[in-house]
């Protein structure tokens, strides 16, 4: 609870107790219909308010005020209690029905004018506190709110000006200072929740529009308007239950029914998309953001969504270009944009352009809040770059870093057809030998998963630098079974040896 709220619920509480106090020494001397029962009811209503139990309490007034329609006590006590619960609206007809059946009757007259001036019914509240002076010149508490009506007015004509002027700021300003006095009037509420609609403060604005929901009965239009703020801040979820509380009070509603069959189907729509992502169905949820760019076409933070997605899917095919280009395309609007630069990052080194990979991690690396996988990437990527320097089994085999297992066999064959020592036709033996050995130690690496995995992260397990207790890749010497064009083993045996 809000400090102002609990501030407000103590102050219904201590004017409940002073009220029920000098009403029950009043209601001795009032007769009644059942007086018998309406004690009864009246009594048992109080045990349940001081157990914290109101609304139970109130279905004994309720009873009470039954059983004795023409007590003016009964429909007071009933008021107080719709005070407490925070049902001013409904506290307002009890009220006048007392000032109605004991018009002198101050306390009433205070009570309503307070519960009028918070609903900024500022004539009515007028009239009861100049009642009340009427009687007791000398009251304080009447005194001083009256005085507090005129400025009101003026507040609300400043604010409203300000707000036409668009000086949007001035207006909330204005207006929270009219609403601490002015709690319960809706179009006091719509009107700062514009004004911080339109400078960007949309919690704000949905905290005023709620709590038009309480104020006025049936608002279909407080819920639709906040479903649409959700749903412009992306929260599909939210405008879904705000939507749905528009259509529980008008089923058939014009604007919120087709709204809410559209956020539906959007919805799904990301859902899908985002489980297929899971389950490494990229093909799939490419199929559903595209599909949802053409359910939203407009609203920017899901075809933003749906374009940072598509990135990140092509990116896990391996569909460089496509990945590059549709990253690249997010990062136009949004240079910030994390995910696309991390996407954009794996489909360069894929690529083989390591800088650039380096260099979109690093930018991402600036952004403050990056998470984990931004400083993981860039290590990675700078690791790759190095390796890139020194000996690359893809560019020895000639195959993509996408390669798949058989063609990297393919392409040892091919190539170990031309260096292989026995089969070198030109003058330069030393590079064949080389050349082959590193054929072998490029298939050795790239058709193990584990050791190729250890590669593209940067690390070359055949490396003795990086790795512990490593010399040689083939220490003592190195064994070529070779047989010819059509495949590994059979009829040579070539063997090298190192110093």
């Amino acid at each position: 609870m809000s400090p102002r709220l609990a501030g407000f619920s103590r102050y219904i509480w201590s004017v409940f107790i002073v009220c029920w106090a000098a009403l029950d020494i009043e209601l001795s001397g009032v007769g009644g219909a059942s007086p018998a029962d309406v004690e009864k009811h009246l009594e048992l209503g109080k045990q349940l308010l001081q157990q914290g139990q109101l609304q139970d309490a109130l279905t004994h007034y309720h009873s009470a005020v039954e059983g004795d329609p023409k007590n003016y006590l009964t429909y007071f006590k009933r008021a107080t209690v719709y005070l407490a619960i925070g049902r001013s609206k409904a506290a307002l007809p009890d009220l006048d029905k007392v000032v109605q059946l004991k018009p002198d009757f101050i306390q009433a007259r205070l009570q309503r004018a307070s519960v009028l001036l918070k609903r900024a019914d500022l004539d009515a509240a007028h009239a009861d506190y100049e009642f009340v002076l009427s009687k007791n010149p000398a009251h304080e508490e009447a005194r001083t709110q009256l005085e507090a009506i005129e400025p009101l007015r003026q507040a609300v004509q400043e604010a409203e000006q300000a707000k036409e002027a668009h000086d949007f700021g001035r207006a909330v300003e204005i207006l929270t200072q009219i609403i601490e006095k002015i709690p319960w009037n809706a179009n006091i509420r719509n009107m700062r929740a514009d004004c911080y609609i339109a400078i960007g403060d949309y919690h704000n604005a949905m905290a005023d529009i709620r709590a038009t929901t309480k104020l006025v009965s049936d608002n279909t239009a407080a819920y639709f308007r906040l479903s649409q703020l959700y749903y412009q801040l992306g929260e599909l979820e939210d405008t879904l239950r705000e939507v749905r509380e528009c259509l529980k009070l008008d089923p058939d509603h014009k604007e919120c029914f087709p709204f809410y069959k559209k956020v539906k189907k959007l919805n799904k729509q990301f859902s899908s998309a985002e489980d297929h992502i899971a389950n490494q169905r990229f093909e799939d949820a490419l199929s559903k953001f595209n599909a949802a760019m053409k359910t939203e076409k407009e609203v920017y933070v899901y075809l933003s969504r749906a374009k940072t997605r598509i990135c990140h899917c092509y990116s896990k095919l391996q569909q460089i270009k496509e990945a590059v280009d549709a990253c690249s395309a997010v990062l136009k609007d949004e240079p910030h944009n994390i995910d696309a630069l991390c996407d954009r990052a794996e489909a360069y080194l894929l690529d083989e352009k390591f800088d650039e990979g380096v260099q979109d991690y690093h930018t991402a690396s600036k952004i403050e809040g990056h998470p984990r996988k931004v400083d993981d990437g860039l290590h990675r990527a700078q690791k790759l770059l190095k390796q890139s320097e020194r000996r690359d089994y893809y560019k020895i085999l000639g195959v993509k870093r996408t390669a798949k297992k058989g063609e990297i066999i393919k392409a040892y064959r091919r190539k170990a057809v031309k260096w292989h020592p026995d089969h070198y036709r030109g003058d330069d033996k030393k590079k064949a030998e080389k050349m082959f050995i590193d054929l072998a130690a490029a298939k050795e690496v790239l058709s193990d998963p584990e050791k190729r995995a250890k590669f593209d992260a940067g690390e070359d397990p055949l490396d003795p630098e990086q790795q512990a207790g490593g010399g040689q890749p083939f220490p003592g010497g190195f064994p070529f079974p070779f047989g010819g064009p059509g495949g590994d083993g059979g009829n040579y045996q070539f063997k090298f040896h190192f110093g």
